[in-house]
Formats: structure tokens, sequence, C-alpha cells
């Protein structure tokens, strides 16, 4: 008999669900599905929304990647709406200034922003609704201001070093000379006017008009890189999604820059042990996982870098026949001891998340971010926008795949998955969380397809969480495995027994999945959301 985790109901609806990273995006996201507006559009109001009310995670200085299924063509499309390095960006700079790796925040941190491009992108080719109806939830949220919640206080608490070096952040943030208590009230005129400007005339006014000259004007003060020019060149770009096969499903999910790769190759490499027959969260199924993401991972630092700049050897890493041989690696007794290695033998933060189903079937499964709690650390004097700091996440040393070069975009964490079976749409999900993302999203998976539970059981169950991750530096530091406490101390013993180094943290510590699956039988909607973070899920 399965074990049975559930905190929060799970959400039912026919006409439309939202499950987002606030409530306050989610509802902006139903409303304007109840006033007839599609997936596509919601998407746009739920993502303005939530880069106003999480404003440590995402917002218009941050990126985004989202899949789309179109309901009429059962089509899915990738959308990706992350910047590149600026033209002024390169190795040398850096090395110049006797660094070895990329300043993690300040005015040298900072890509090219492509949250607004994405909004664009989506507005144009599927949007029913205007701009100035999508983000009037957005502008009242940062003109009148909302409260502030646990999380974000203390989000701001522990960033409060940086943001007082910053004068805009200090006056935003640290209005009072501190961060503001829950339910005081963070009031963002700036942004609000930024929105409005947007709302009233497009999102190229964000990368050609006064919006980016604002920008560029502040980045060239600071001695920054970014540039009008750097704005101006912009646009995100779709792509078709890559796939894999897994348990008679097939699962699509971002191609690179992002890792989504990742997500695919753990689940090839699982898919040879019955995972239903292990256990739910034993010291066995668990020890599976982990040592197929360690070697996914070894995968994605050997080979992921910007297709434009290197080859990405796609087929053979996403084949069933390579997953096989990576997966006779795993020993069922034994955990890794040294870091893994890439396998091709012949080659040469922080985030949210939301997901929407609207009552034609239409989807959106989208994340967005700036990279670390308040990306950079600055704000862009009169605007309200908080820069990234992307850039960071680019190696400078001159062999890696992911090294940095102008115009180059770096390899993202983010990532966001479908699920088909047979020729419809069964589930929409994804989760913020760094290198955590593809390690909740394959375990959310499994627990779905592998255990039999229901979307919130799914989200909710105990989860584990294998470091290191991806950042330059992180490769070669030894494996540690961190178990949230609800994992039982029986099964933590069999998992050192098993080699691992285990931590264990918090009950609720790992990510904040949000996901939706489709009931195609009776035509119903259903909705978790995560309560790790502030994630809620909305029906109608």
């Amino acid at each position: 008999m399965r074990p049975s985790f559930i905190h929060r109901p799970v959400i039912m609806s026919k006409n439309g669900l939202v499950a987002a990273g606030h409530h306050l995006a989610s509802l902006a996201g139903i409303d304007i599905l109840m006033k007839g507006g599609n997936a596509f559009d919601s998407a746009i109001a739920t993502s303005a929304v939530l880069s106003v009310v999480r404003p440590h995670m995402t917002g218009l200085g941050g990126d985004a990647f989202a899949l789309l299924f179109n309901a009429q063509s059962g089509s899915v499309e990738a959308l990706n709406a992350s910047g590149p390095a600026p033209n002024a960006a390169s190795r040398q700079f850096f090395l110049d200034k006797g660094l070895t790796r990329i300043p993690l925040h300040g005015i040298y941190s900072v890509s090219v922003p492509g949250i607004v491009g994405c909004w664009g992108e989506i507005s144009e080719k599927y949007g029913t609704i205007g701009l100035q109806e999508l983000l009037k939830p957005a502008i009242q949220y940062a003109s009148r201001g909302f409260p502030v919640y646990p999380s974000l206080s203390l989000a701001i608490r522990e960033a409060a070093d940086r943001l007082e070096n910053d004068r805009s952040a200090r006056e935003i943030f640290l209005r009072n000379g501190r961060a503001p208590f829950p339910g005081e009230i963070l009031l963002q005129g700036d942004l609000a006017r930024t929105l409005d400007m947007i709302a009233s005339k497009g999102t190229k006014s964000f990368y050609q008009g006064d919006i980016a000259k604002l920008i560029a004007e502040h980045f060239q003060k600071q001695n920054g890189l970014l540039t009008q020019d750097d704005l101006a060149d912009y646009h995100s770009v779709w792509k078709p999604p890559i796939r894999t096969s897994y348990r008679g499903y097939t699962v699509l999910e971002q191609p690179p820059v992002s890792q989504g790769l990742i997500l695919l190759q753990e689940l090839n490499l699982v898919e040879g042990f019955d995972l239903a027959k292990l256990g739910h969260s034993t010291a066995d199924s668990i020890h599976v996982m982990v040592e197929a993401k360690k070697l996914a991972f070894a995968d994605r630092i050997g080979y992921l870098g910007d297709p434009d700049f290197v080859k990405v050897p796609l087929e053979t890493l996403l084949s069933k026949e390579y997953a096989a041989k990576r997966s006779a690696l795993i020993d069922v007794d034994r955990a890794m001891a040294t870091t893994a290695k890439a396998g091709i033998d012949s080659m040469d933060g922080d985030t949210t998340y939301f997901a929407i189903v609207d009552r034609d079937g239409n989807a959106v499964s989208l994340i967005q971010s700036v990279f670390h709690s308040f990306g950079s650390g600055v704000v862009v004097d009169g605007t309200g926008v908080v820069p990234n700091n992307r850039l960071s996440a680019f190696s400078l040393k001159s062999d890696h795949p992911n090294r940095l070069d102008p115009k180059k975009k770096t390899v993202h964490t983010l990532n966001s998955y479908m699920i088909m079976r047979d020729d419809s749409l069964f589930m929409v999900g994804g989760t913020p969380g760094a290198d955590d993302q593809v390690q909740t999203n394959l375990q959310v998976i499994a627990n779905i397809l592998d255990y039999g539970m229901n979307v919130q059981e799914a989200i909710e169950a105990p989860r584990w969480s294998s470091r290191p991750g991806t950042m330059p530096g992180e490769e070669n530091l030894p494996y540690e495995l961190h178990v949230e406490d609800r994992i039982s101390p029986q099964v933590r013993d069999g998992l050192v027994k098993k080699g691992h180094d285990v931590k264990v943290s918090g009950g609720w510590s790992f990510a904040g999945a949000q996901a939706i699956i489709i009931d195609q039988s009776n035509k119903v909607l259903m909705g978790g959301a995560d309560p790790r973070r502030d994630g809620y899920a909305i029906g109608w």
C-alpha cells in the first residue's frame, strides 16, 4: 500500500485552472479566464503579477521559458525568453580584473533581460486581450502596494546588506531602514510606471523606447556592460520542444540553453528500474533516482551550452541506447563516491513557476526568474526594475561549453515540462529551485506515473536533493544527499549504508512545484500547489 501525503486539497474545475507561485498571481490569471481570455492571455497577467509580488524571485529584469500547447492544432511550442551576454562581456574583461569567475552580484553580473519580450511574443501570436487589460492587476499591486508575506520579509532581510548598497533598492525594499515586517505594504511606484508604459506603448518600449534609455543610462553611469544596443537587439526565440517517452507517456521539455534535457535523461535512466516495486521513499528507490541524477548532471556540465556557439549532442544524450549504457553504471547497492563523468566517448534562487489550462484545453507551462534572490541586487533608477545576475552562471574557463562569450546565452536551470498521453495533453508542471528543479520534477512525475498519486499528493510527498549542482566551481565538490526529515530515520540509515553522505533538512525544504493534470474522459482539470512556498491553485 502506497503512503498518502496530503496537506491541501486537489483543486478541480471544468472551465480553467491556474496554479502559480502566489495567490494574487493565480487570482489575476483566473480572472482573465473568467473574462473570456485564453490560457495565453492569462499567462501574461499571471507572469506580470508575479513580477511585482515576488520581486526576490522574478521581475522585468529577469528571464522566462515557456511551453505552450495549442489545443486547436494539438502542437506544443517552446519559447526561450532568456537573454544573452552583453556585447561588451568577454572572458578577457573579467580576467583582466584578476577574477577567476564572474561576480555573483552587482552591475557586472547582468545579462540582457528577456521576460518582457516573452509577453510580447505570446501576446502577438496567441493573445486575444490587450496588454492594458492584462497588466492592470500588476500595475495596481505595484502602485497601491500589497501586504508583505513572511517569506518575502525574510528574503529582504537576508539580502539587506546587498540592497543597502544600492540607493534605489534601499528606497524600495528598506524604506524604514529595515526589511518590512509581514503585513506591511510594499509600494513600487517606479515599477508601476514602467509597467504602465509597457501596457500603453507595447513591450518594444522596454527594449527600444524610453525604458531602454533609462536602463542603458543607469548602466553607463555605473560603468556596467549592458547598453541600449544590447536591449534593441534582443528577441525571444521559438523552438520545438525536446522529448522522451516514459512508461508509455511522452514528456516534453525545454531545449537548450535550458537544462530541461537533464529531466529527460533522468527519466530515461530510471525507466530501466521498477520504481513501483522498489517502493516510494525507500532507500532503494531514492538511491536509484539520485544516481541517475548524478549521471545526467555530469552530462549537462560536460556538453550543454548555447547551441548557437557549441555542438550539443542531443540525439545521443536523449537516446534510449545511451541511457541503457549509462544506467549500467548505477550500482543498486553503492553510491558513486566520486564525481560522475560525462559519458560520450567520442565528443570533442531564485525562480517562480506557474501552470495554466483553459476551458478549451490550451495550456501554458512557464517559469521565470532573476536567478538568485533579488538578482544583481541593484535597481535601475526611475524604473523599479531589478536586473538579473544570470551572467554569473557563465564559466571563465576557455574550454568549457558554457564559457562566456559576447552575445552568448548562458545555460539555464530554468525548465518547464508537459506530458502527453497518446495525442492528448495529460499534465502541465514545473517548479522553481535552481538545480533542485529537474530533481523535483523527476520525483513529482514518478509519484504520479510510478506510484499512482494524485497531483497534490505527488507535490507534497517528501523530497530529496542531491548536491553539488551546476554552478561554476561546484563541479568537483563531494556529493551530499539532503533529505527532508519526513523521510524516515530507517530510510536515511539505509542510504548511509549505500554510501550516501546524508544531511537532514526541514520537512518542507526543496523547491515549490505547481502542476495540473487533465482528466480527458471527464473534461476535468485537477491542480496542485506546493505548501513549501507560497503557491496556490485556483479553478472555476
